[in-house]
């Protein structure tokens, strides 16, 4: 009987034990098919996601409707023809010179125009079926002068302004006037000069002069 009585914790001690161990084991075995689930599935009934709001990259000007103009530098691509495909500077006469078809007027033409022309002459007794395509490598450059700390010519970067074109050229001089500028700037219809605020966008080929304030 005693012998009985003894028994009975060891029996009682194991079932605890057990009974500890079917209750953990679920948790332990937890898979990552349900944390994904948890995570992931439309289903959660937990707390909405913040929403966030994306702003779109600032559009590259001068793209398709730039013109172009001596100093541009362009990839043509001229489709299963390696020897045409090729880097060109437009020149100071405003033209391109490329194998085959010679000098090519660029001046004044958009990528997509200079594109066709440049087609129009190769399918006249080089190319049956000619794919060319133009895109700007690097703008022609801006130049800066007056009261800056390095006036001169510098790259164009696409979508620069003023206040942009004054920090590359090392920034205001003790006496420049801060609040305007001249700018110069020529396209199709010719040249003009505005008195502008930093602000102002810049194109390729403009000049920019910093004035000297009178105090």
């Amino acid at each position: 009987m005693r012998g009985a009585l003894a028994l009975v914790p060891c029996l009682v001690a194991a079932l605890a034990l057990s009974g500890c161990m079917g209750r953990t084991a679920p948790v332990a075995m937890t898979s990552q098919t349900s944390l994904d689930t948890i995570a992931y599935s439309q289903s959660y009934a937990g707390p909405a996601p913040m929403a966030v709001a994306y702003a779109d990259p600032a559009p590259v000007r001068y793209d398709a409707s730039y013109h172009l103009d001596a100093g541009d530098k362009l990839r043509v691509v001229v489709y299963g023809q390696e020897g045409l495909t090729n880097t060109y500077a437009i020149d100071a006469g405003g033209s391109i010179t490329m194998p085959l078809i010679g000098s090519m007027p660029a001046r004044g033409r958009t990528p997509a125009e200079l594109a066709a022309a440049i087609s129009a002459r190769l399918r006249g007794g080089f190319i049956r079926d000619p794919s060319v395509a133009v895109e700007v490598e690097a703008y022609r450059p801006f130049f800066i002068l007056g009261e800056v700390a390095a006036p001169g010519q510098y790259p164009y970067v696409p979508n620069m302004t003023v206040e942009s074109a004054v920090a590359i050229a090392g920034g205001f001089s003790p006496r420049a006037r801060r609040d305007r500028v001249t700018l110069t700037h020529t396209d199709a219809s010719g040249t003009a000069r505005f008195v502008v605020p930093p602000g102002t966008p810049l194109s390729p080929g403009d000049t920019v002069l910093v004035g000297e304030r009178w105090l």
